[in-house]
């Protein structure tokens, strides 16, 4: 009997070491984290100007492999797109895609007139160029439009588009496929 309490009490002992031996390395461990928290982070490498000024814009252009637009990723200073982001976007979608695989689908000789916003409209106001002596026929007219469309709605403010040529609005491409006496939403 005097065995079974001094073994009881053994286990007890070993039992008690043992809480406080975890209680002790829980300790130190939640108090080693909370160090490491509170230490300065250092990054490897420096971050210039420059890389905090880039952002990606995404453009669409035509993919002649399947017939569909297809996005393109340009990073560019975000500065850039302060004044007019709108203009800016445009402007690049007249010069053309950077990819060699994709085609711009804006005719040559097309400069914008003028980009207003009214009722979170955004009007885009194009040359004569843009619909002149062009017989693509409407799937190709609309490609163009869908193009522009889902450029410029890639920022949040704008969710309708509509245009203009050389300031008036019951224009539309010559072969009369689509005609441009209505807004424009991205599909």
């Amino acid at each position: 009997m005097k065995n079974k309490k001094i073994m009881m009490y053994v286990g007890i002992v070993l039992i008690v070491l043992i809480l406080i031996g975890i209680g002790y390395i829980i300790f130190n461990n939640i108090k080693n984290n909370k160090e490491e928290t509170i230490s300065e982070y250092i990054p490897e490498e420096e971050i210039t100007d420059e890389q905090l000024r880039q952002t990606v814009i995404t453009l669409y252009f035509l993919n002649p492999g399947n017939y569909q637009i297809t996005p393109e990723a340009r990073q560019i200073d975000a500065k850039e797109l302060l004044s007019d982001p709108y203009k800016l976007l445009i402007n690049l979608l007249i010069e053309g895609p950077k990819n060699e695989n994709l085609l711009k689908l804006i005719p040559e000789n097309t400069k914008l007139n003028s980009v207003d916003i009214e009722d979170n409209i955004l009007y885009i106001d194009f040359s004569e160029d843009f619909i002149k002596e062009q017989n693509l026929g409407k799937e190709q007219e609309e490609l163009i439009l869908k193009s522009i469309v889902n450029t410029v709605t890639e920022l949040t403010e704008i969710n309708k588009v509509a245009f203009l040529i050389d300031g008036e609005k019951d224009k539309g491409f010559p072969d009369g496929g689509v005609m441009f006496d209505k807004v424009f939403v991205r599909e």
